[in-house]
């Protein structure tokens, strides 16, 4: 097994990024550092290597255990890094998560799942002739007569 990989691959292998061009791209705009300095793709990774990643909100930080040889299935990362994050990135970061699932004001997107399916009983218990209001349908052909 080998004792160093480059990082860009590291981090695709991993699962940090999914694919290893997001995982450069992030590496070129400074979004990971190790020991507090920015680092370039090409940078080894050996095991005892602590990275810190930028997301928003916080700073998260990993400790390599091992070094893979190919991307890996999600059950098998645990055992090639370990989550070191500071308890008060943590928080901050527990923080965002909690004010972005509560800015999406109400009606606006997607559904939720609730929501989907607060529409789809809505509808369900709807005779079919109310249906035809919300959604226009109108069967009256009588109004447009054909000539032959």
């Amino acid at each position: 097994m080998a004792d160093s990989i480059r990082i860009d691959k590291f981090l695709w292998a991993v699962r940090l990024y999914k694919t290893r061009s997001v995982a450069t791209d992030a590496l070129k705009r400074g979004k990971v550092t190790m020991g507090g300095t920015q680092v370039k793709s090409s940078r080894s990774v050996k095991i005892g290597d602590v990275i810190s990643i930028k997301v928003p909100g916080a700073t998260r930080s990993f400790e390599v255990l091992m070094i893979p040889r190919s991307r890996m299935g999600a059950k098998l990362v645990k055992d090639h890094i370990r989550e070191v994050t500071p308890k008060d990135q943590q928080d901050l970061l527990e923080m965002y998560h909690m004010q972005m699932s509560m800015q999406r004001q109400k009606g606006l997107g997607r559904p939720t799942k609730k929501e989907r399916r607060d529409i789809d009983s809505f509808f369900a218990d709807a005779p079919d002739d109310e249906l035809d209001i919300y959604f226009g349908d109108d069967d009256d052909d009588d109004d447009f007569e054909e000539n032959d």
